[in-house]
């Protein structure tokens, strides 16, 4: 089991679901970054479940401890070291799976991996909970971005059949993206609140869960960030944020849509503005043969239903070798994409950080 990456900052992640606590390490960070951890801890509120019907009631209040790497506010140049305590447990909902996997659910290849040792309760290691560290170690990481002037914010593009407002990808001001990473349901057009918030609704009550779309946005990244082949902003990016649990699709800029085009209508031509060399649109989402080309960077990731639902659904007992149905307990999202959108800015902040040191 791999839970690591990144070549110059380093992120590893540990703990199950339901033990006692889940957690980072962080390596490669430079010393003297100041952290405001007023900042920290609202990235974190806004990962956190039980705040509202779109998510699971599951309550955790997920503030990190750091146990190495900062001393009075200012990163050491050290590992730094956080843990999470898991509060509000309840793994009598668990019992049966250990025999009667999940359908689209880690459960069934985790247990012919790992010989039934692993973990089931919640998740285990594979749960949507080991995200809060994500967030954690992105927030630190957003922090020296900004301090390279670099800014990273999203929002909801789509739940369901709802979407948000469209955005000019030529044209993400830094007003847009503080805007977008300081919202708990982050929207561009806030008036589509109700209309998704509806769609979970329907999704809940119907004993189901539904699926949507987060787009990333990036600022103030110089020309040139990246390289070409293996080592692209695309896939460096693209394998972290593959990391997320749900997450079954990234695209950049126009991505699949590029299919049904011309190139003639969506090529990103170029002017000189103000004496620098810019884009004229940004259809290719701020990268060119795997760089970054002064336009903003924009990254979606398409995060599936909550596999989890309480509709029984069809599965199999793997100690009997029989067809059997499930009927799944516990407390569970029937949306996770609200509670997403701040892994996603996470995620992003951790992958372009590494490609920058």
């Amino acid at each position: 089991m791999s839970s690591a990456i990144g070549e110059k900052i380093k992120l590893s992640v540990f703990g199950e679901s339901h033990g006692e606590a889940i957690g980072c390490v962080i390596d490669g960070l430079p010393a003297g970054v100041k952290l405001d951890f007023d900042e920290i801890y609202k990235d974190m509120a806004r990962r956190a479940p039980g705040k509202d019907l779109t998510s699971t009631p599951r309550l955790e209040k997920d503030i990190p401890k750091i146990l190495s790497g900062v001393l009075d506010g200012f990163t050491t140049g050290a590992p730094i070291a956080c843990v999470i305590e898991n509060t509000n447990t309840k793994s009598g909902d668990y019992s049966n799976l250990m025999t009667v996997p999940r359908p689209s659910h880690s459960d069934y290849p985790a247990y012919v991996k790992y010989n039934g040792f692993n973990d089931i309760r919640g998740g285990g290691h594979f749960s949507g909970r080991l995200t809060a560290p994500i967030v954690f170690a992105g927030a630190v990481a957003k922090q020296v971005l900004k301090e390279k002037g670099v800014l990273i914010g999203a929002h909801i593009k789509q739940i369901g059949t709802v979407c948000d407002g469209l955005v000019d990808y030529n044209d993400i001001t830094e007003e847009l993206v503080l805007s977008l990473a300081s919202k708990s349901f982050s929207l561009v057009d806030q008036s589509r609140e109700e209309l998704m918030r509806n769609e979970v609704e329907r999704a809940r009550m119907s004993l189901d869960s539904v699926g949507g779309i987060v787009e990333c946005f990036a600022i103030g990244l110089p020309v040139g960030v990246g390289g070409n082949m293996f080592d692209t902003v695309e896939s460096r990016l693209a394998s972290i944020l593959f990391g997320v649990p749900a997450v079954k699709g990234v695209q950049f800029g126009l991505g699949f849509d590029f299919a049904n085009k011309n190139a003639s209508s969506v090529n990103d031509e170029y002017e000189v503005k103000n004496g620098e060399v810019k884009t004229l649109s940004n259809n290719n989402g701020g990268v060119l043969g795997g760089m970054t080309n002064g336009a903003p960077i924009v990254v979606s990731a398409v995060i599936k239903p909550t596999p989890s639902i309480a509709k029984k659904q069809r599965s199999v007992n793997l100690q009997t070798m029989e067809n059997t149905e499930l009927e799944i307990h516990g407390r569970h999202d029937p949306c996770i994409v609200p509670r997403a959108v701040p892994v996603i800015e996470s995620a992003v902040a951790l992958g372009l950080l590494d490609l920058m040191m």
